[in-house]
């Protein structure tokens, strides 16, 4: 089986070279040819190279984690946003289309409008408040035009690698003895790791059971809000031997409102799990698994620990 993988340099493509790494031979793009084997192209801002680069693979399994995911700056270049977002997944859905294979695609809650309170089923009503949502959801509409798709949405994405609110709750806790964080805004913190692991378990399945085909929603399990997130991450920073200025106690809450931002945040990102895990008969964790995985991956001291610990058989 051949995969072929766009984004590999994200926090999620970069998760799913590893998890994608056993289900058989994977081609990982980046968006620079001159990085990538055989100079492919890999920029989505060039939706006819990406065609015959899937051409030239001719892949079973193609993965999407390319996309322009800077929710404000998309408000000041919405054309770019549309080829990068909608266009060439458009590309990728025919291609795939054409030739049989599957295409694994990430999407967001940002296709929501953020009302209410309940957690978003599959088959609610879309209405995106920015242009970052609405770009995504002409992506969506896309891949499913192919037979075999499979479109996760998700929301509030980290990872040890690269940048995330985590980490910026900690350096600013480092510099700052007080903190405010948006606290009416309500998700699911989601590793990349987590997001990895389940697209393989999906396309494994789906490969066996085309029927599986569809948009499924993953986000680690239970809900929480930004402001309780960084007292979370604060608390769990000092157990794990972090000397911050500010704590959990020094985090003062602010609702949306006082912060604008040039393009509107949903305020409900919960997203219902109950389908995909249904169907690929999976369990998600509750999301401080994964985000005290995280944490004690980057506490300071590890990268010695981690040298350190011998392995006895």
């Amino acid at each position: 089986m051949k995969i072929l993988l766009f984004g590999r340099g994200g926090q999620v493509g970069w998760e799913l070279q590893r998890s994608l790494s056993v289900l058989g031979e994977l081609v990982a793009l980046d968006f620079d040819a001159a990085a990538n084997p055989g100079q492919l192209c890999g920029d989505f801002a060039n939706p006819e190279g990406l065609a015959a680069t899937v051409r030239q693979i001719a892949p079973d399994l193609i993965v999407n984690a390319a996309a322009h995911t800077a929710v404000d700056k998309a408000e000041s270049e919405p054309g770019f946003a549309h080829t990068l977002n909608a266009s060439a997944p458009a590309v990728l859905a025919a291609e795939a289309t054409r030739m049989g294979a599957w295409l694994l695609h990430y999407s967001t809650d940002y296709v929501f409008d953020g009302s209410g309170s309940r957690p978003w089923r599959e088959d609610d009503a879309t209405g995106p408040l920015s242009v970052y949502g609405r770009t995504k959801l002409e992506g969506e509409i896309a891949v499913a035009a192919c037979p075999r798709h499979i479109i996760l949405r998700t929301s509030w994405v980290y990872a040890a690698r690269g940048g995330n609110f985590a980490k910026t709750m900690l350096r600013l806790a480092q510099e700052r003895d007080s903190l405010s964080v948006i606290n009416d805004q309500f998700g699911a913190p989601t590793s990349a790791e987590l997001l990895a692991d389940v697209s393989a378990h999906a396309l494994r399945a789906a490969c066996q059971q085309p029927q599986l085909a569809g948009i499924y929603h993953c986000v680690a399990g239970g809900e929480t809000s930004w402001h309780a997130y960084a007292g979370y991450v604060l608390g769990q920073a000092q157990a794990l031997g972090w000397k911050l200025k500010a704590g959990p106690a020094q985090v003062a809450p602010l609702p949306t409102s006082a912060y604008p931002t040039p393009a509107r945040r949903p305020l409900n990102s919960r997203l219902d799990t109950r389908k995909l895990q249904s169907a690929f008969g999976l369990q998600l964790p509750h999301w401080q698994v994964h985000a005290r995985r995280m944490l004690e991956e980057i506490a300071p001291g590890q990268h010695n620990a981690n040298h350190t610990t011998a392995l006895r058989t």
